[in-house]
Parts: structure tokens; sequence; C-alpha cells
């Protein structure tokens, strides 16, 4: 994952002792190297320390900031001492940047409450955002009103920080690929593209035909056919599963492949029930599982949003995302339930998989398309509070537990 970079607005105030800005612009320099971000600040020979006091500071702030705007993901205010706080509002807004703000301010500490030492931070912090308020311009606080940098608590809030400023330039621009129609039955994933596209996030349809189409026209022996039935068998144990099948699946993966990498999509929606089953032999899951685990959210049943849902959660954790279905009450327990979706689970998810028939889908369509993982949701390193493993009827149903809310 890219690493998230900063904008450092130092706060200043002249009459509050400024060498409490030197000092925190070097720890919030450190501990932001320490977290894996990179920062983008004005250097010591720029203004007093690096910080921000009058307007022709902010001035040097602001065109600093629009010289990197293509890198920084977010600003970070930092208050060594009370800061000046129209300085702050004003390097941001001229600066332009329509991204994330936190703001932190360093505490006081009993004992150092002379001229030489005070801070006044707490009472900076409430003018700052109180300026950034009037400005129109939104700000996250910390966890703790004063923080010290190099306490665990910034240290959470820096990453949630992070976390929080990827996603919003993730999501900002991303395109998603709608494979199919929604199924008539499945009025609940209905969407608004315009919506969408106010927030800037565009959509890019295939039809399920073309999809089909394309994939009949991969011959099993194509070299790139081969090496995605490689990667197939790879990622899943297939014993017991027919030839035709997979290849059936490995040209399907393919005609994904090429199509996110053409679009650039951040994620797919595709429509399974049961027209690919029906009409094309197999169910999608396994495909869609591959893609999620690699950050490549899938959703099921052209569920758009819910697929934005799953880039933000990958954006925010780095980590495979997934949608699943609340299903039942756990006894009278109002903290667990069980969940459930098919079965395109990632397979990060689990620690035991193999490949197996739909046996949901298989219900209605038959058993001739055993073309989805299992999931032994059962298997040690997981923490359901329950587990159901699969039947013994030679079909397994997709992951089904239950687990703390």
């Amino acid at each position: 994952m890219q690493n998230t970079t900063l904008g450092i607005i130092v706060g200043n105030r002249g009459f509050f002792p400024d060498h409490l800005c030197e000092t925190g612009r070097k720890e919030v320099l450190r501990v932001l190297a320490e977290e894996g971000i990179d920062a983008v600040i004005l250097d010591v020979e720029d203004t007093n320390f690096g910080s921000v006091v009058t307007l022709q500071d902010s001035r040097k702030c602001a065109a600093l900031f629009k010289a990197h705007a293509g890198e920084i993901d977010g600003i970070l205010v930092t208050l060594p001492n009370f800061g000046e706080e129209r300085g702050v509002a004003d390097a941001v807004r001229l600066s332009g940047l329509d991204v994330p703000v936190l703001v932190q301010a360093s505490p006081d500490e009993l004992g150092k409450m002379t001229i030489a030492d005070r801070r006044d931070s707490f009472c900076g912090k409430m003018s700052s955002c109180n300026n950034l308020r009037q400005y129109g311009i939104p700000y996250t606080l910390t966890t703790l009103h004063t923080v010290a940098l190099d306490s665990e608590s910034f240290r959470r809030d820096l990453r949630q920080f992070a976390g929080t400023c990827r996603v919003v330039r993730g999501l900002r621009g991303a395109r998603i690929g709608v494979l199919g129609a929604r199924p008539a039955a499945f009025i609940t994933v209905r969407y608004s593209e315009k919506l969408l596209e106010k927030a800037g996030i565009s959509i890019e349809s295939l039809d399920l035909s073309e999809a089909f189409g394309r994939a009949s026209k991969l011959s099993d022996d194509d070299a790139k056919v081969k090496a995605k039935l490689d990667e197939i068998k790879t990622y899943v144990p297939t014993e017991g599963i027919p030839d035709d099948a997979l290849n059936k699946m490995a040209r399907f993966a393919l005609v994904m492949a090429d199509w996110i990498a053409e679009q650039e999509l951040a994620a797919t929606a595709v429509q399974c029930w049961t027209s690919m089953e029906e009409f094309f032999g197999v169910v999608p899951c396994t495909v869609m599982s591959m893609l999620s685990n690699t950050l490549n959210p899938s959703a099921c049943e052209t569920d758009v949003t819910g697929a934005v849902g799953m880039v933000a959660m990958a954006l925010a954790s780095g980590k495979a995302g997934a949608l699943l279905d609340w299903n039942n009450n756990y006894g009278d327990d109002p903290d667990k339930g069980v969940i459930f979706h098919c079965s395109n689970l990632p397979k990060a998810f689990f620690t035991d998989v193999k490949m197996d028939y739909q046996e949901i889908i298989a219900g209605s369509v038959g058993r001739r398309t055993p073309t989805v993982p299992s999931w032994d949701a059962s298997s040690p390193g997981h923490s359901p509070t329950a587990a159901f493993p699969p039947t013994t009827n030679g079909a397994s149903s997709a992951p089904t537990w239950a687990r703390d809310r």
C-alpha cells in the first residue's frame, strides 16, 4: 500500500514560548516517520522554526502544499503552543486542498507552567477549530483534547486518520464495474449513478452476454487461460472438480481481469443469481473471492454501493473486506448472530479452503456447476463462537458461522 503523505502545519503564537515549536516540529516528524507517514512541511529557514504565524507564513505554507498537491492526502495541524488560529485557517484555505484535516494540541505539564514553558494549547485548539469552522473547513479531533505526540493515544488517532485519508483519496475518482443487470428480485441493491457521480465515483457497465461471448472466444489452450487456471488451482484445492468447469472458470476470470485492467476499475459488482449458472455453467464465486483477496473487491448481484463499501474497508485497513448477510439471531444473545453469504468471501478470512458445489444455487439449477470455494469456518485460527461445518452429501454450504458482532 502506498504511504500516506500529510501536509504539516506547526501553529505558533509570538508571545508564547516558540522553542516549543522547534522541539514540537522535530517530534512530530519523528513520530510520523516511525508510523510510515510521509510529511510535507515548511523548512526552519522558511519561517520561524518552520511554524505558521503571519499571513506571509500562511502564504508560504499554502504555496508549498500547492506544489505537492498531488502527493498530500491530508493535513495535520499540530499546536506546540497556543498557535495563531487565523494563520492555521488561512494556510489551509489558501492551499486550495480539499483533504481531511486533523488538529492536535500538545498538553501542558505540571511543573512547567511558567511563561518560559507554558503552552496554552488546550485553549488554542478550541480557537483554531473555531476558525476552521468559520472558514467552512471540516476537521477531525484527536480522542483526547490535548495529547502528547509520542503517546500511544495520538499514534492510534494518527493511524485512523491516515486510513480516513486513504479512503477519501481512493474513492474520489473511483471507477466501479457492473457486470450484468440487477436480478429483478434484488431491489435492495438499487442505487443512483448520478448521486455516485456527484461524489466522483463513476460506473462502467458490461453486459453479461458480452462477458460470456468474450469467454467463449478464448481457447482452453490459450497460454493466458492456462496461466489463470494455474492461478485458480494455486488459490484453492480443486480435487474432484471437472476440467471443463475449471477451464470455463479460468476463461471467465481472464475476461474479468482484462476488463478491470482496461477500465481501471477499483471494484466490481457481478450479476450471478441464477443467469450465470443457467447460461454459462459456473458460479463466479471463486473468481470474485480471488479478486477481493487481492484488494480488488467484488460484490454479488450488482451491489454497487456494497462494492464501494468494500473499497473503503480495503483502503482503510489495507486488508481484504467482505459483505455478509446477518441472517439469524443466535439464541437469545443480542450480541451474537448467524451471518452468511453464498461463497465469494476472500481466502484471507479463513485457514482451510476447498472448491465444491454451490449448494444453495444447486437447489435451483442442479449440481452441474461445482465451481465455488467451500470454506471450513471451524478451522483453527478463527474466532467464531460457533461453527456449522459443510454438509456431508458432497455439497457444502457457504461460510456459515455465528460470531461476536
